[in-house]
């Protein structure tokens, strides 16, 4: 299997959309002889030229706006929102606008809008470049939101979400960029809201999200020295959610831990623990463990942004708990 980074495999899925379909097209701020603010999207103007590679106007609002209008035209854009704190900017068009003309024409409109976005702490961008708001929008009836953490689900995920008639919000974490992986030789779709297990275990499950799982991955190591088996379960897709997956790992494990980067208060985890407890109570044998970041704006001091987002120490700390090792 080739290998490709975190970032060609986004490229690789979009590029490859473009050629099948003259239907897909991209559009943002600085995305074409830029490349985009971290380079996804370099190359594309010079294949597929400038009315389908579209630099943008730094208005967020009129970008997924734009979007919306065209999706229910019948094309299938693809906007990058070019961090994700600034779909704060754009929440009446995502909220209000494409969520929303599906149910309330009865199935008639259909808006197969893409909605690329990434963010993310760990690299010192400061407090309006670094936050994680996923729970904002697996709030919103009428949006999907999807969240990869490897080559080959970005690529596949992405795929996917392109050919959904629905809007799809997509996040993609920026310390993952760089990370490589294997991927099929052609390009597979990967159904939405079914999870996938990155490792095998009996004692406790560990549902992560984005950089997360990798830090679960890496404390689940950790965790194994001590003679603890921890299974990492990745939702990939955050709504809608694989409750079955999800259900079906703890009764298996009895101990839930779930790790995001975004603030645990009223964060992604707090569904997914209240989940667990309505669905598989009689089978926990310890309470839900939640790790996240701290409840505060993300600090622009390196050592201070550290000390705010989790890391594997804090989902061993967690795990460790959970099983009565701390």
């Amino acid at each position: 299997m080739p290998e490709l980074t975190y970032r060609e495999a986004v490229r690789d899925a979009m590029s490859e959309a473009m050629r099948r379909d003259d239907d897909v097209f991209v559009m943002g701020e600085d995305i074409a002889e830029m490349g985009g603010s971290m380079g996804v999207t370099q190359g594309m103007l010079e294949e597929f030229g400038p009315e389908r590679v579209r630099n943008t106007p730094i208005s967020e609002m009129a970008i997924v706006g734009a979007g919306v209008g065209a999706a229910i035209s019948g094309m299938r854009p693809i906007v990058e929102i070019m961090y994700q704190d600034f779909t704060t900017l754009a929440m009446e068009q995502l909220v209000s606008q494409a969520a929303k003309h599906r149910y309330m024409s009865g199935g008639q409109i259909k808006v197969p809008l893409t909605v690329r976005t990434q963010g993310g702490a760990g690299w010192s961008p400061g407090a309006q470049h670094a936050q994680q708001l996923e729970a904002w929008f697996v709030h919103v009836p009428g949006l999907k939101v999807v969240f990869p953490s490897t080559p080959a689900d970005v690529r596949g995920l992405l795929w996917t979400a392109i050919y959904d008639d629905n809007p799809v919000l997509f996040f993609e974490h920026r310390t993952l960029y760089g990370l490589k992986g294997e991927v099929p030789e052609k390009i597979e779709g990967i159904e939405l809201a079914k999870g996938r297990v990155h490792r095998e275990g009996d004692d406790v499950t560990v549902v992560a999200t984005g950089r997360l799982v990798h830090e679960a991955l890496n404390a689940a190591e950790q965790a194994e020295k001590e003679g603890i088996s921890v299974e990492v379960w990745d939702p990939r897709t955050l709504q809608p959610l694989d409750e079955e997956g999800l259900v079906d790992s703890v009764k298996k494990t009895n101990r839930c831990v779930v790790a995001h980067e975004a603030v645990v208060r009223m964060g992604w985890g707090a569904e997914v623990a209240a989940l667990v407890q309505e669905k598989a109570f009689d089978y926990l044998d310890a309470p839900v463990e939640r790790v996240g970041a701290k409840f505060t704006p993300i600090p622009f001091a390196p050592v201070m942004e550290s000390f705010v987002i989790p890391h594997d120490q804090d989902v061993l700390a967690a795990v460790k708990r959970t099983v009565g090792k701390s």
